[in-house]
């Protein structure tokens, strides 16, 4: 065979047989192996039917980690301390929704534990997920809000401080530097709150001054909600005052594909919590913890979440690529999504994609 010739064949056997590609290599510290200790909080309505997805999820990769199980529930007064420490021991929780109970004078026990823990910043992943159909493409948004003060926080009457904006800002920034985000936007309504909102400006664009290669916007909420259901693909990071940034991030969840797929977490200095992202206003449906079919799909993500947190990311990445499998394939659905199956059957579908 002349030349030329083998050196065609050679080209066409490249071409077909290309070279296998290996994800870059995670390089742990000794010990990093060693199984973690997560603090799990069930919850109320659903919690326990998703909270226990993920614990057969986890062992089924055989995920360096274990729960210590509490059961605490949204009718109790206060967070019990014997919770409080566990997290406070783990560093790490999990959590299924708890009911709030409405008026009363009684504090919530979400918030709570935000601000026992100073968990000041949450964070909602709101993205299309491919396979699901929504009124909106390219949706892929990061609500960061802040946790701790003003309306939401449980305290009405308590304005917002210059301390807890910039830290959030600071977050917001950050994430979006470590995560290859091009543009914060900072939700407000200082044209009215010229106090408060105006504070948490100010603090946003001190802080975005440190950051020259994101881009940073503002726009006032009304205005935001508008936008958010017209055009979501103009935002990328989005950070809020408290109680801007639930109504926002849950305008996000129902855009992007729905409370039952978004995931979420609560993070301070020292602890995080992860839990579903959008609010979970299916806590307390009784039919679906009868019927067995709550979409565990968004704890699994957040867990996924949870899992990179610990610095286990080839545990993450399998659990989110086995869960955008079943997602893409659109056989196994809960109601929400549009399909008949219960929450076991998703688990099961989700364990058998994992490689």
């Amino acid at each position: 065979m002349s030349t030329s010739r083998r050196s065609v064949s050679l080209l066409k056997t490249l071409m077909i047989h290309k070279p296998q590609t290996r994800a870059v290599t995670y390089m742990p510290r000794p010990g990093d192996g060693a199984p973690r200790p997560i603090t799990l909080i069930p919850g109320d309505g659903i919690g326990p039917l998703v909270t226990n997805a993920v614990e057969q999820v986890m062992e089924a990769m055989q995920a360096p980690i274990y729960f210590e199980r509490y059961e605490v529930c949204g009718d109790m007064e206060w967070m019990p301390q014997e919770v409080i420490d566990s997290i406070k021991k783990n560093k790490v929780c999990l959590k299924g929704g708890l009911r709030t109970r409405m008026g009363g004078g009684v504090s919530s026990l979400n918030v709570q534990l935000r601000r026992e823990l100073d968990l000041y910043a949450s964070l909602v992943d709101c993205c299309n997920l491919p396979g699901l159909p929504t009124r909106h493409e390219n949706v892929d948004i990061v609500v960061i809000r802040e946790n701790t003060e003003g309306e939401y926080s449980g305290l009405e009457h308590e304005v917002i401080t210059k301390f807890c904006s910039e830290r959030i800002a600071k977050y917001a920034f950050e994430y979006a530097y470590l995560n290859n985000r091009k543009k914060v936007t900072a939700v407000h309504k200082a044209n009215i709150m010229k106090l408060a909102d105006g504070l948490f400006l100010e603090s946003c664009r001190h802080v975005a001054t440190k950051y020259p290669t994101i881009t940073y916007d503002e726009i006032i909420v009304d205005n935001c909600c508008m936008q958010l259901v017209s055009k979501p693909e103009q935002f990328d990071v989005m950070v809020t005052p408290n109680l801007y940034g639930n109504l926002v991030a849950n305008t996000a969840a129902g855009i992007a594909g729905g409370n039952g797929v978004m995931p979420g977490g609560n993070v301070g200095a020292e602890h995080a919590v992860f839990e579903q992202g959008a609010s979970a206003g299916n806590v307390g449906k009784q039919k679906m913890v009868e019927q067995k079919t709550a979409n565990p799909v968004a704890l699994l993500l957040s867990s996924a979440m949870m899992l990179r947190h610990l610095q286990f990311p080839s545990f993450a990445d399998r659990l989110e690529n086995a869960v955008k499998n079943v997602i893409l394939e659109g056989k196994h659905r809960t109601k929400d999504l549009s399909g008949e199956s219960t929450t076991q059957q998703v688990v099961d579908a989700v364990i058998a994609k994992i490689d």
